[in-house]
């Protein structure tokens, strides 16, 4: 295998100035995900969700972004899942987009509330089928003695719903994270990267370049 140390490249794609910066951080994310979608990456929608439980120990996991606007980033999951549960217990949460084709990362920092079921339903029925009976055969986070079991229970709940719509189970909801701070990484030449960092104060936004 080749050494780790030897595996390096140059970041040369770009770079971020503070006078091409909106006052606010949601036009330069809603840019970024829409060139990271033209680019055709393999689904630029992921995102990291860094959890902490009752004792401290961070927990990152990939969810998908789903809605995001002025009021927060949103994404869905089973509510007895691990995530949930430290979200109940603690609700800051940070995300990260790894958008390494384009050498650029966005960091964000906030809370995590529980959506209305109203928000959650419209979402779920616009769900393909399969996701949807994946969702009541699934017991998320907790622990299988095989594959097969999970298979079973698909199969018992496509059995169950095959006649008519399948209903919101009342255990999968999702989270709306109201983000306190977007951090904007670009790649650059001989390490000196660009990062600026937007910090919520009230209803305005600090920025702040931040030394690479």
């Amino acid at each position: 295998m080749k050494e780790l140390t030897a595996i390096r490249r140059e970041y040369l794609q770009g770079g971020l100035r503070r006078q091409d910066l909106p006052s606010t951080p949601l036009p330069l994310f809603e840019q970024w995900l829409e060139q990271a979608n033209h680019a055709e990456l393999l689904d630029p929608t992921s995102m990291s969700l860094a959890t902490v439980d009752s004792d401290g120990q961070p927990f990152q996991r990939i969810v998908l972004l789903k809605q995001f606007d002025q009021r927060g980033l949103v994404f869905f999951t089973n509510l007895g899942s691990r995530k949930s549960q430290h979200i109940a217990d603690n609700n800051q949460v940070s995300l990260l987009f790894p958008w390494h084709a384009l050498e650029r990362q966005v960091h964000i920092t906030g809370r995590a509330t529980r959506l209305a079921t109203t928000e959650v339903l419209k979402y779920f029925a616009s769900r393909p089928r399969d996701s949807q009976l994946g969702a009541w055969a699934s017991s998320q986070s907790s622990k299988l003695s095989a594959r097969s079991v999970l298979e079973s229970s698909f199969m018992k709940m496509k059995q169950k719903f095959a006649d008519g719509e399948v209903p919101l189970p009342d255990f999968w909801g999702g989270y709306r994270v109201e983000a306190d701070s977007f951090e904007f990484w670009q790649g650059g030449a001989k390490r000196l990267h660009d990062r600026f960092l937007y910090q919520r104060h009230g209803e305005e936004w600090q920025i702040d370049r931040l030394a690479p």
